[in-house]
């Protein structure tokens, strides 16, 4: 290989002592430096989530419903979730039965940091296949680069930022099968791939992409298999499974991703030409495209891997929920290891395009995006004061939560739900739909919950003032905004 075409390497060790020679020895080494970065944001991703959830910054939506649901595994039992609805299950919001991974350590560890600890650890191991695949095509200082910009990048901090989600499943596994499938191990790229499906139900789209992508470059009977099993199953996903288990009966973001689709102009009904033009619309939508591939460099427009990309924002594209655009939330967590292993893959395949002067410039540009971002997206959380102290307002709650005892049933807001699921029943004060047989033994309140949710804070006030004055709840305490409420029927000694 030539030596104008691979990223340089040191001929000799840096001697300026031991132990940066001992640094420097490891760090060229791709199996010490992949475990080495994923070691270092498994460390971030939990120092991040974890304060969060331990400054009650964690909510019931979503950390809430998804501990109710692996709790219920962890017992034997269905994902039934009070705080979407009595009887409620979660197999019939969104299919993701690999979740069940999680039981047996929440078994062993019945706390939602159980699921935040293991979300962390899942995001940066998939730090580990793209560092050595990296090494492999360019050497220690790409392969630095990779994984460095990969666990920074936004789209995870912002999944770790924003409680928990299945999607943290689907990173190491995309990660595992495109660094298999780039290295031309196709089988080990199919079974890697093929878990997506238990993962949730759209990813079954982009694993008919990566089907296409190895009929292509591979073997076609296995590529084409792989694709027409990934289109089969979240068509069965979505056509059948999730309508049987929906108590509505039908797949419950139909309306979402079509909202925006149709459009009733004078005289006509253009439902196709409204669709089409919604996806390009509003410009945030560039934006998310522009930081899906700025922190590569746009290396990764080099690659067919990019192709990947199309399913998932497909899907989000053509929805008018504003949600499913931009930079914010878990959404583009998955779009990560499918951009950086597009980028890896076309370091590979175009060595006379980027020689190690155009390679340093792209990844210059690369960095420079990543470091640039980093003040705006959650891992600047790591050196803020704040994150490192615990607000009176915690405390207080924290005391007023200790007098309810284990098993109660309680209806509460948002940002105090995701602390009592380990231990209690609970559901949302205003999203009582349908109401409960019986009403829920305790009522918690939080005056200056800033989530706004399920219903605007004036409206959730109102109900609690209802309960109160309607005599079926006794006031227990009254401590700065939060409001301790006991069922009458249900008296509790002190």
């Amino acid at each position: 290989m030539s030596r104008s075409l691979t990223w340089p390497v040191a001929a000799a060790p840096i001697r300026a002592g031991a132990a940066v020679g001992w640094w420097q020895r490891t760090w060229v080494r791709p199996r010490a430096q992949a475990w080495a970065l994923a070691g270092v944001f498994f460390a971030a991703y939990c120092a991040i989530s974890v304060r969060r959830h331990q400054r009650f910054q964690s909510t019931a939506y979503d950390l809430g419903i998804f501990e109710q649901a692996i709790r219920a595994y962890a017992h034997g039992h269905l994902p039934i979730t009070p705080l979407k609805g009595p009887g409620f299950d979660l197999l019939g919001d969104h299919f993701h039965p690999l979740l069940v991974i999680f039981a047996p350590f929440y078994r062993l560890f019945p706390t939602p940091l159980t699921l935040l600890v293991g979300q962390a650890a899942l995001t940066a191991v998939a730090v580990v296949p793209l560092v050595l695949w990296a090494h492999r095509v360019r050497g220690p200082k790409a392969s630095a680069w990779v994984g460095l910009s990969f666990g920074a990048s936004w789209g995870l901090a912002e999944m770790i930022h924003f409680d928990f989600h299945e999607v943290c499943l689907a990173v190491p596994l995309l990660a595992f099968a495109l660094a298999a499938a780039g290295q031309r191990r196709w089988r080990a790229a199919a079974l890697w791939g093929l878990p997506l499906l238990l993962v949730k139900e759209d990813l079954g789209l982009t694993l008919a992409m990566l089907g296409g992508y190895i009929a292509w470059r591979g073997p076609k009977r296995l590529g084409w298999s792989l694709a027409v099993v990934g289109l089969l199953g979240s068509a069965l996903e979505m056509l059948v499974i999730l309508p049987s288990v929906n108590s509505g009966g039908s797949f419950a973001y139909w309306n979402e991703i079509s909202s925006g689709g149709t459009v009733a102009l004078p005289g006509h009904h253009l439902s196709l030409l409204a669709t089409g033009l919604h996806f390009f619309w509003p410009p945030t939508k560039y934006l998310t495209v522009l930081m899906l591939l700025a922190p590569t460099g746009f290396l990764a427009l080099r690659s067919p891997l990019a192709l990947l990309l199309l399913p998932t924002l497909g899907w989000r594209f053509i929805s008018a929920n504003a949600s499913y655009f931009g930079t914010s939330e878990h959404y583009s967590a998955v779009l990560m290891p499918i951009v950086f292993a597009a980028s890896i893959e076309a370091m590979d395949r175009e060595r006379a395009l980027f020689d190690a002067r155009g390679l340093r410039r792209r990844c210059a540009l690369g960095l420079a995006v990543t470091v640039g971002t980093l003040p705006l997206h959650p891992l600047v959380e790591l050196v803020e004061p704040g994150t490192w102290t615990t607000p009176a307002q915690v405390r207080t709650a924290s005391r007023v939560m200790a007098l309810i005892p284990d098993g109660a049933t309680v209806a509460t807001t948002n940002r105090l739900g995701a602390q009592l699921t380990s231990r209690t029943t609970v559901t949302l004060i205003c999203q009582q739909t349908p109401p409960p047989r019986r009403p829920p033994q305790w009522v918690l309140f939080d005056a200056a919950d800033p989530t706004k949710f399920p219903c605007p804070m004036p409206r959730i006030a109102a109900e609690v003032a209802a309960d109160q004055s309607s005599g079926q709840y006794r006031l227990v305490t009254r401590q700065g905004t939060i409001t301790l409420l006991e069922l009458v029927h249900h008296p509790t000694r002190y």
